[in-house]
C-alpha cells in the first residue's frame, strides 16, 4: 500500500528512496540483457522505469509467490516493445529469478524480445501497438461484471495514440465508467523514426483524453512522489470514470548520452557504451 498522508517525512523519504533504488536496478538490469542478447530497446524502457517501480514497488495489489492469485491487480505492458523493463521488475520482485533473465531475446530463451504470457506476472502478448490496451478494458469491465476487486492498469506509449484502437477502447472505457481502469501514457516524445511533434503531433494530449470522458492527470514520469499520488486510487479518487495520466518522460532517462535521442530507441549498448552508462547509472563516474 501507499504510505498514508501521516506517515512520518522520515519513512516516506525512506520509501521513495527505496523506489528510485528499485528504478535504478531495472535500468542496471536492462542494460546488461539488451547487452548480451544485442536487440532490445532500452531507450523505451528507461523512460518508463520509474513508473514499472511505482506500480511493483508500491501500488499494484500482487502476490510475487502466487502470479495467478485471482484478485491481483491486472498490469497491462501495451507497449509491449519494453518487455526488458517487465521481465526485469518482475525478476528484482521475485516473480521469476533473476537468473533468468539471461535468457533475453537469446536462442533458445524462454524471454521473448516483446511481452510474451508464460512467464509469471506477464498478464498479455503484446507488441502490436494498440492492441494490449482494448484488452485492458476488457479485464476491466470484466472485473466490473464479476464484481471482483482487482484494478487494471494499461501502460502504453506515445506511439500508441496515433493507433485508432487506442481511441475505439478509450470510448468504450468512458462509455462503461470503468472506475477501475487507470491508463499511463509514457509520454517521452520521440517514436521509433523520429519526434513525436514530427510524426503524429498529439499536443494537447491530456485534453484529447479528457474529452473522451477520461479523468486526467499530467505529471512528470520520474517524479515517484507524483507517480505514487496518481497512481494511487485512493490518493487520487475517481467516480464513474477511467483515469489517465500522461507522464512526460525522457527518452533514455538516467543515461546521459541516451536521453531523448531516437538512436536509442533500437540502439543497444556497444563497447565503451555499456561501461559508460552502468557508471552513470551507478554514480561510479
Amino acid at each position: 500500500m501507499t504510505p498514508s498522508p501521516a506517515s512520518p517525512p522520515e519513512n516516506v523519504q525512506a520509501d521513495l528512496a527505496a523506489l528510485a533504488r528499485l528504478a535504478r536496478d531495472i535500468r542496471l538490469a536492462v542494460l546488461d540483457m539488451t547487452r548480451r542478447a544485442g536487440s532490445g530497446h532500452v531507450g523505451s524502457v528507461f523512460s518508463c522505469a520509474e513508473i514499472l517501480a511505482a506500480l511493483y514497488g508500491r501500488v499494484l495489489r500482487v502476490r510475487p509467490e502466487e502470479p495467478d492469485w485471482p484478485d491481483r491487480d491486472r498490469f497491462v505492458m501495451s507497449k509491449g516493445h519494453a518487455a526488458a523493463g517487465l521481465y526485469a521488475v518482475l525478476a528484482l520482485r521475485g516473480f521469476l529469478p533473476a537468473a533468468r533473465l539471461e535468457e533475453f531475446y537469446v536462442d533458445g530463451g524462454s524471454l521473448v524480445g516483446h511481452a510474451t504470457t508464460g512467464v509469471p506476472g506477464v498478464e498479455l502478448s503484446t507488441g502490436s501497438l494498440g492492441h494490449g490496451f482494448p484488452v485492458s478494458v476488457g479485464l476491466a469491465e470484466g472485473a466490473r461484471r464479476l464484481g471482483r476487486p482487482w484494478r487494471v492498469y494499461a501502460l502504453l506509449s506515445d506511439g500508441e495514440c496515433d493507433e485508432g484502437a487506442t481511441w475505439e477502447a478509450a470510448l468504450l472505457a468512458a462509455a462503461w465508467h470503468l472506475d477501475n481502469l487507470t491508463v499511463i501514457v509514457d509520454y517521452n516524445k520521440v517514436q521509433s523514426y523520429g519526434l513525436v511533434s514530427e510524426v503524429v503531433p498529439l499536443d494537447p494530449l491530456g485534453a484529447k483524453w479528457e474529452s473522451f470522458g477520461w479523468a486526467v492527470r499530467e505529471v512528470d514520469g520520474h517524479d515517484l512522489e507524483a507517480l505514487l499520488e496518481a497512481l494511487d486510487p485512493e490518493r487520487w479518487p475517481v467516480a464513474g470514470k477511467p483515469r489517465c495520466i500522461v507522464a512526460h518522460t525522457v527518452k533514455g532517462k538516467g543515461v546521459s548520452f541516451m536521453e531523448g535521442q531516437v538512436l536509442w530507441h533500437y540502439r543497444t549498448p556497444r563497447g565503451d557504451e555499456y561501461a559508460r552508462a552502468v557508471a552513470e547509472l551507478t554514480g561510479a563516474r
